[in-house]
């Protein structure tokens, strides 16, 4: 039987993820670079990326980072490259960059749609394309998409990101299948509440500051969905996203994972 530090360990592996800068995505490439990951971080927020890559340098990791604007399929690509050439190959793909959108459905312009839809679904799609040619030429690897817990819980306001994720949940399906043969495993997360910027954006008085009252109205409310009474962390979708990349998932594909505290248990 295998040591639990070589079914979890990711020594001599290489990973790329997107919207390294902050959040879940900042989170997954350190733990997944604390595994022993070779990391690229790729964000819209370069510096931000960049910033990251140095903490987990300085830590004794190895990491590199650049700007990336994953609705660019050029740049994209551009980053998924960089793996290659900065450490051999690619095992790992965190699709993680992505961005919300409030708004009714019925007052969705046609700009709206086009930018979010370039973002989550098309910046997703792109990035497993370039993956999978150099997962495969290393006999397989993992990809790991972020899609939401809102495809499981829909709410007023939020429907375009809803229906992206639900796209994303759908290509994970799809695409697990169209490359299993090549030894490449195709999953996603579907995360609730999870405490990052990304969910604080709505939480902000005019100055940027949070507003504390509605920060703690924000929690209980979450708090009330979940049986266990929690909201995430970062960090607990990043743990979630190493199992995925570690060998201890060798079975696992075309899933959806939901860490969310088992708020939409039952729904």
């Amino acid at each position: 039987m295998q040591q639990l530090s070589e079914v979890f360990g990711l020594d001599g592996k290489v990973a790329v993820v997107t919207g390294a800068a902050s959040g879940i995505g900042e989170s997954a490439a350190q733990v997944l670079a604390q595994a022993g990951a070779k990391v690229v971080l790729g964000d819209l927020d370069g510096s931000g990326a960049e910033e990251v890559a140095k903490q987990i340098v300085a830590a004794g990791g190895q990491a590199v980072a650049q700007r990336v604007d994953i609705a660019n399929r050029a740049e994209i690509d551009a980053l998924i490259s960089r793996a290659s050439r900065e450490f051999g190959g690619l095992d790992v793909l965190c699709n993680i960059a992505g961005v919300p959108f409030d708004g009714m459905l019925e007052d969705l312009s046609d700009a709206d749609f086009d930018r979010v839809v370039a973002i989550n679904i098309k910046g997703t799609l792109y990035g497993c394309q370039a993956a999978i040619p150099l997962m495969a030429a290393r006999g397989g690897g993992s990809i790991i998409n972020v899609s939401s817990g809102a495809i499981d819980f829909p709410v007023p306001n939020i429907g375009l990101y809803a229906l992206t994720k639900a796209a994303v949940a759908q290509l994970t399906h799809s695409l697990a299948q169209e490359v299993g043969d090549r030894g490449i495993r195709v999953n996603a997360l579907a995360p609730g509440a999870t405490i990052t910027n990304f969910t604080k954006r709505r939480l902000k008085n005019p100055d940027g500051s949070i507003n504390e009252e509605n920060y703690e109205q924000f929690v209980g409310a979450m708090e009330a969905m979940s049986p266990i009474a929690k909201v995430g962390e970062a960090v607990d979708q990043a743990w979630l996203v190493l199992y995925l990349a570690s060998e201890a998932s060798r079975f696992c594909t075309g899933q959806i994972w939901r860490s969310n505290g088992g708020s939409t248990t039952g729904r």
